[in-house]
């Protein structure tokens, strides 16, 4: 990925980046890792930790690929059992193509209890899998051993039961516990006493923790505070003390000041695997199981591998009942007992044991592979020592399957049907199954689902969309994807890659969005009522929304999850039996008030929005406007003829200033450059200064220039400084751009620019006695005019002109031969922050530190201005396995027939080793009046006739119901409101003459009120979604 001079490949680590940061990507590129074991568990591992980008990988198994090894092993192939091949040797090409930064080794020799450990110094961790626990505990003690000591994990999966262990030696520092980022807090007060109390200004919560460590910067009269970092308590949401400040060494506080979170590194201490054997530290991750019992069942079969160098065999009781055996001799060594024994887990697990479920390789993949990286880096917490998942509950209503339906039968699928039977794996192969998006975790579906054998007959179909084309960015976490398919079709390459691991799959690949332009032409009612199970693989939360109203229509299952950065979630969605995506509601994004962008920043945040909403405003919105103006008024003849007659069209002003200054050379590109550099960066900052001066008072009598207000600095522009060039040259570059001009690379020689620069008239700056809004509740919209960007940016002089003026400029332009053929027409630029050649970014980053200079705010750099301004989703292969996995053990459990305490939601943090399961909320009822009621999932149907009229559709309520019809409506068309004028006449009218529809339409969904029983009650009564089925 990169050595000591080279830099990060941001065009494939970008979004990975974002949750680790470059310390730990560049510890990841120096550093070996060895994994034992290529099976099921062990491919998946080695997957994300190639994605990641370690230095080397070196893959080590003994085993011959088998068929069964098909049915988990996503990078073996027929051809390679049919040729005997090595799984290491066979696999090790295609996790190669997976990263090119990546060295990727085999390794084919023994490796016993007795074997020579030392090879293993050269590895900064190793992992193992499918090893015996005599070996795994040599293993461990020689990793413990070296200075320093190298990272062990250890991990397997045994039929519906997994478990990871990890010991990262007695003295392991954790450089960063969490990942996010330091948090800041503006402050109001701090207290001269012992100890000191900080209050957080305008009651915002400083989001800080007992323990935590800041820093002070900015506070003004305890002065002594600022360059100092103090453990914090915290007394509130608002306010925490920082230690003794009665000393004379510190002045009464006067105002401002800000905290900011310093990451401070922490010790963690492991134990071996010989003692955690018998004192195990273990996960809690979900409250119906005991995570000790697991453990318990779990050393029992890695001590009768040990003791019968074979698994049990599958479901045989007599094998069962040795592990049992097993397990209460280990029990009474064990320093907590378990009491009573869970014999019917140890009966699963010895049942299922020679099985491997596909879910759990992929869950446990994400995060053991996550652990590695932990181990490599110190980023995150990691894993305190073991963890164990299961899916116990898949294995309910099996005693009634006869003993035969799981016995293996030499194909791939035979690791699935040991776990849940022949029954289940032909339901698997029957269904049809849509799926919206392939990406990250689409990818992941779309293996899991191949290694499955979903939709492998000819009853099953996968439907798959997604209108995206590969980018480079991809690469590093969809891993169906390669270099060479970049800008091809995601959902038809993640098809023909899919049917690489599993041939016989039946997919169809489309390049449609799902939205409500597509809802008749591609996926009506229809399509969805022809699929069984629904699957989102989706980005956006309005994309989720929509399906998940789909999938409420039509009564249809949904299988919801999502990734940011190391934290992840599941979410199943059962028709009638759980409630939906839409029941839960991440709270509103907080915004920023439209004053503090446009004159008072506060943070870095606020200068890059101000910066991200110039570039749309000056190179986007406005050549939109531009070229909308001339397609909508005619040629500028006619424009001028209208505005002769009295009219004015809409943004004649701006249209016309634009047209008149817009360049027509690259000498007029940097002088346009450069004389916004002085507005922007000067000017606006004296304009500042002139209507509010340095001693300026509040209505109140408070000084107007106190925190979180800072006093702008005019930025005197100098050619010699990086900064101020840069914003030159990319937004001369940007106007050459949407004002298609050629730029040459003379054109932007150092020599070249500053012949322009110092050739350019800069106006001088000229007070002005217009109003700054200083009010935080006035929104953007109530101040910017037509050109206005996204928080109402828009630039000071650009006010309404009367008409006389707009004539006059327009005949001059005529006149002058700018008002004609390429002058009336502008390229648009569209951001786009993946492209580094096209100067998007430099600008955006240079406008932003460049008014961070002005305003004294700490500069933020091109990485993190990319993320802000880009609003990029940091993403990780581990997070987007783990995710799948559960999500498609969800799938099976819906397949199967589960009830709801059997299904489990899950919220994950693979940064912080935790994950919750927990029941998913059930349908919510809501009560009309007594004895009616509804949940989301209801709908009611009502079945008319090419004679049936309104005044039958409200009739068939009061009859049936008992209900008074308040409101029929049809998307947005009031079709009946009685209380409106002239509805009532409405009543004798064809509900098919009332209602438009589509020739082909069946039928359409209406909302419909009702009036409340108590007439004091002013809320009308709501009800399910009315179908209208209008019988034609």
């Amino acid at each position: 990925m990169a050595t000591e001079k080279e830099e990060i490949d941001d065009s494939l680590y970008s979004r990975q980046r974002y949750v680790l940061g470059d310390s730990a990507m560049k510890q990841m590129a120096h550093s070996n890792v060895f994994l034992s074991g290529l099976g099921g568990l062990g491919v998946e591992i080695a997957k994300n930790v190639v994605l990641a980008g370690v230095r080397s990988l070196t893959v080590h198994d003994t085993k011959t690929a088998t068929f069964k090894d098909l049915g988990t092993q996503f990078f073996l192939r027929e051809e390679d059992v049919k040729a005997s091949k090595n799984r290491a040797e066979a696999s090790v090409s295609r996790l190669s193509e997976l990263n090119p930064y990546v060295t990727v080794k085999s390794s084919t020799q023994e490796l016993t209890a007795d074997t020579d450990l030392t090879f293993l110094s050269e590895f900064k961790c190793v992992i193992i899998t499918e090893a015996p626990l005599s070996l795994q505990q040599k293993l461990d003690e020689y990793c413990r051993s070296q200075e320093p000591p190298i990272k062990f994990i250890m991990a397997d999966v045994y039929g519906v039961h997994s478990y990871a262990f990890c010991d990262f030696g007695d003295e392991f520092t954790i450089m960063d516990p969490n990942g996010e980022e330091p948090k800041e807090s503006f402050i109001a007060t701090i207290t001269k006493e012992n100890p000191g109390v900080v209050t957080s200004l305008d009651n915002r919560m400083h989001g800080f923790q007992d323990g935590d460590s800041v820093s002070f910067k900015e506070v003004q009269g305890m002065t002594a505070l600022n360059g100092t970092t103090r453990p914090i308590k915290v007394l509130s949401p608002y306010a925490y003390t920082i230690g003794d400040l009665s000393g004379d060494e510190f002045q009464p506080h006067e105002t401002g000041g800000i905290a900011t979170q310093v990451k401070m590194p922490k010790p963690a201490t492991f134990k071996s695997l010989a003692v955690q054997l018998k004192s195990p530290s273990t996960r809690l991750v979900d409250f119906t199981k005991d995570p000790n019992a697991s453990h318990l069942a779990m050393c029992a079969l890695l001590q009768y591998i040990d003791e019968h160098k074979q698994l049990p065999a599958v479901r045989s009781s007599e094998d069962a009942q040795k592990l049992i055996a097993i397990a209460t001799k280990l029990n009474q060594e064990l320093e907590n007992a378990i009491e009573p024994l869970n014999n019917e887990m140890i009966t699963n697990l010895a049942y299922t044991s020679q099985g491997s479920f596909v879910p759990l390789t992929a869950a446990m993949g994400g995060i053991v592979a996550q652990e590695v990286l932990k181990a490599l880096t110190g980023k995150f917490t990691p894993l305190n020592q073991w963890l164990f998942l299961d899916a116990v509950e898949i294995l309910g209503g099996q005693d009634s399957i006869p003993a035969e339906s799981f016995q293996p039968r030499g194909d791939r699928y035979d690791s699935l049907r040991i776990c849940v039977g022949d029954e289940m794996v032909q339901k698997l192969a029957n269904l049809r199954l849509f799926m919206v998006g392939c990406g990250a975790i689409g990818c992941e579906m779309m293996k899991n689902y191949a290694l499955l054998g979903i939709a492998s007959t000819d009853k099953g179909k996968i439907t798959i969309t997604d209108n995206d084309l590969i980018e480079k960015s991809n690469l590093n976490r969809q891993f169906l994807f390669r270099p060479h398919h970049i800008q091809k079709p995601k959902s038809e390459t993640a098809a023909a890659s899919t049917k690489e691991i599993n041939p016989a799959l039946h997919i169809e690949p489309h390049q449609n969005k799902v939205c409500p332009d597509t809802e008749q032409s591609h996926y009506n009612d229809a399509f969805f009522q022809r699929n069984d199970v629904i699957v989102n693989a989706l980005d956006n939360v309005e994309a989720r929304r929509y399906m998940d109203s789909r999938c409420v229509t039509n009564k249809k299952p949904l299988m919801e999850s999502g990734t940011l950065g190391a934290k992840g979630h599941v979410q199943v969605i059962v028709p009638d039996l759980t409630e939906t995506y839409s029941n839960q509601q991440d709270p509103p994004e907080e915004s920023v008030p439209y004053c503090t962008l446009k004159s008072f920043p506060a943070t870095i945040e606020h200068t890059i929005q101000w910066a991200r909403d110039k570039f749309e405003n000056m190179f986007n919105m406005k050549p939109n406007m531009f070229n909308k103006y001339w397609s909508t008024n005619g040629s500028p003849q006619q424009a001028l003829e209208r505005m002769q007659n009295g009219l004015q069209p809409e943004n004649t002003f701006q249209t016309l200033k634009l047209l008149k200054n817009r360049p027509g050379t690259w000498d007029r590109c940097v002088a346009t450059a450069r004389i916004k550099f002085e507005k922007y960066f000067n000017h606006k900052a004296k304009q500042l200064l002139y209507s509010f001066p340095p001693d300026a008072k509040t209505s109140e009598g408070e000084p107007f220039w106190q925190s979180p207000k800072r006093p702008p600095t005019p930025v005197e522009f100098d050619s010699s400084n990086e900064l101020h060039m840069l914003f030159v040259v990319s937004a001369a570059r940007l106007y050459a751009s949407f004002c298609n001009i050629r730029v040459t690379d003379e054109d932007r020689s150092s020599a070249r620019l500053l012949a322009i620069i110092n050739g350019t008239k800069v106006p001088k700056f000229v007070p002005s006695d217009k109003k700054i809004v200083t009010d935080e509740s006035a929104s953007g919209k109530e101040n910017e005019d037509s050109s206005g960007g996204p928080s109402g940016e828009a630039d000071d002089d650009e006010d309404d002109a009367d008409i006389t003026a707009c004539i006059h400029t327009l005949q001059e332009l005529i006149k002058a031969g700018r008002a004609e053929g390429s002058f009336l027409g502008l390229l648009p630029v569209e951001f786009e922050k993946d492209d580094d050649s096209n100067g998007h970014i430099d600008f955006i980053t240079s406008a932003s530190n460049l008014r961070a200079s002005m305003y004294s705010i700490e500069h933020a750099d091109r990485f993190k201005t990319k993320r802000i301004a880009g609003r990029i989703v940091p993403a990780i292969a581990t997070t987007t396995a783990a995710v799948s996995g559960l999500a498609t053990l969800e799938l099976i459990r819906y397949v199967k027939g589960a009830e709801l305490e059997e299904y489990r939601n899950c919220f994950l943090n693979l940064g912080l080793a935790i994950m919750m399961f927990s029941e998913p909320g059930p349908a919510t009822t809501t009560v009309i009046k007594p004895g009616l009621t509804f949940t989301q999932w209801d709908m009611w149907h009502v079945q008319g006739n090419p004679d049936f009229k309104l005044a039958d559709f409200v009739k068939y309520f009061q009859d049936k119901h008992d209900l008074t019809v308040s409101m029929v409506v049809n998307g947005t068309k009031m079709v009946y409101v009685p209380i409106m004028p002239g509805h009532m006449k409405r009543l004798p009218q064809k509900m098919c003459d009332l209602i438009k529809f589509s020739d082909g339409i069946k039928y359409v969904d209406l909302t419909v009120g009702f009036e409340p029983e108590d007439p004091d009650e002013d809320e009308d009564l709501s009800g399910p979604p009315i179908r209208y089925h209008f019988g034609l």
